[in-house]
């Protein structure tokens, strides 16, 4: 599974795939806006976005991504690593739900 993540603090990159890792899943961290970010986005199973730490642009332009590829959207306020964590967690209760 390969998740996108949009905004978060740079320091936090690594700690951000790191705990993504723990849970089996590949994580794109996008921390700022980037050129062509629609391309990079457009294949993710999912975007979570945090939306205190990004331009308005990047989350426009993730948000219209998404909504244009059928991408599930989730969004947070906050950026630490136990927002993404608890994410996580609910993504992969989704997921046993669905197959059940």
């Amino acid at each position: 599974m390969c998740i996108g993540l949009i905004g978060g603090m740079d320091r936090l990159e690594k700690n951000y795939i790191r705990e993504a890792g723990k849970f089996g899943i590949d994580l794109k961290v996008f921390t700022r806006y980037q050129g062509k970010m629609a391309a990079k986005l457009q294949n993710m199973d999912a975007l979570i976005i945090f939306t205190n730490k990004i331009s308005h642009n990047a989350k426009k332009e993730a948000t219209e991504t998404a909504k244009a590829n059928d991408i599930p959207i989730y969004f947070y306020h906050s950026c630490g690593v136990c927002t993404l964590r608890n994410c996580l967690n609910c993504m992969q209760e989704e997921v046993v739900e669905l197959k059940q």
